[in-house]
């Protein structure tokens, strides 16, 4: 099963995971909906997978600040060709979605991962991830895609986000989900200024250090843009840069656009932390 390749994956491999995106969309702000027919989605799914993506995160609704919701039907639309058809290219799939019917089905087809930008909070999509065998991706995020930068405030972003994290974490496992199939992500740019999510990226080996593995999004995000002043089709060197950042702080998986960039980036990087030891 899908679950159990990718849990035992993340488990016992030396380096981060890379998590290719698949946004089969109109309106997703780091692509602008190249990849919204199903072929398309397709196309790209299986250059990230040559590119070395290790997991391919396929959604069907756009989570971008001010994103209008989709229906359940039309989100099952988008997706489901797309999953039928990138499970044949031999990856772990997730899927990103807040709708319980969504995760029951692709559940059924098959697929590792559940990735929940609502971070399993309601009752419905809770009892669907307990029932489901998919390894979950429980994500901090304060408010709703509509809203969530409009003011987005907190006393102590790095103690609420792993507040809520750890509590998430533990109901779940309270349900009955085997703790070896949770991983936690604290949200960069959801519901978080700038400051905000800088205090979260310092502060991630207190994350990590709560015992699962921490699911990074970093990639192309308004952060980003803020830092370096360019726009998305611009950001792959800013995106770059924080995964890194990320991944020496403890990152066990990064959610990336750019997969070929972030693949070589990331094995400079293992080349330096553990040195070569040859002639």
């Amino acid at each position: 099963m899908q679950a159990q390749q990718l849990i035992q994956t993340w488990q016992t491999l030396s380096r981060p995971l890379v998590m290719g995106v698949v946004n089969v969309t109109p309106d997703s702000f780091s692509d602008g909906g190249q990849f919204f027919s199903p072929q398309a989605a397709l196309d790209h799914a299986a250059k990230l997978v040559g590119d070395g993506a290790d997991i391919l995160d396929i959604g069907g609704e756009s989570s971008r600040p001010g994103a209008p919701a989709v229906s359940e039907a039309e989100e099952l639309r988008r997706v489901l060709p797309v999953v039928e058809g990138a499970l044949k290219l031999g990856k772990p799939l997730s899927v990103d979605t807040t709708k319980a019917a969504v995760m029951r089905v692709v559940s059924e087809l098959g697929v590792a991962m559940l990735n929940d930008i609502s971070g399993f909070q309601h009752p419905d999509t809770f009892a669907a991830a307990v029932e489901s065998q998919c390894a979950l991706c429980v994500m901090h995020m304060q408010g709703a895609p509509q809203t969530m930068q409009a003011d987005p405030r907190y006393s102590d972003v790095l103690a609420e986000v792993e507040g809520f994290l750890l509590q998430q974490a533990q109901a779940l496992e309270a349900a009955g989900v085997a703790r070896e199939r949770i991983c936690l992500d604290p949200g960069f740019g959801f519901g978080k200024t700038l400051a905000h999510n800088l205090d979260l990226l310092h502060g991630l080996p207190r994350l990590a250090a709560l015992g699962y593995p921490l699911l990074i999004g970093v990639s192309r995000k308004s952060m980003i843009g803020q830092l370096t002043g360019k726009p998305v089709a611009q950001r792959e060197a800013g995106s770059l840069a924080a995964m890194l950042a990320a991944v020496a702080r403890g990152a066990r998986i990064v959610r990336v656009h750019d997969v070929a960039a972030t693949v070589d980036a990331l094995k400079v990087w293992a080349a330096i932390e553990e040195p070569f030891s040859g002639t």
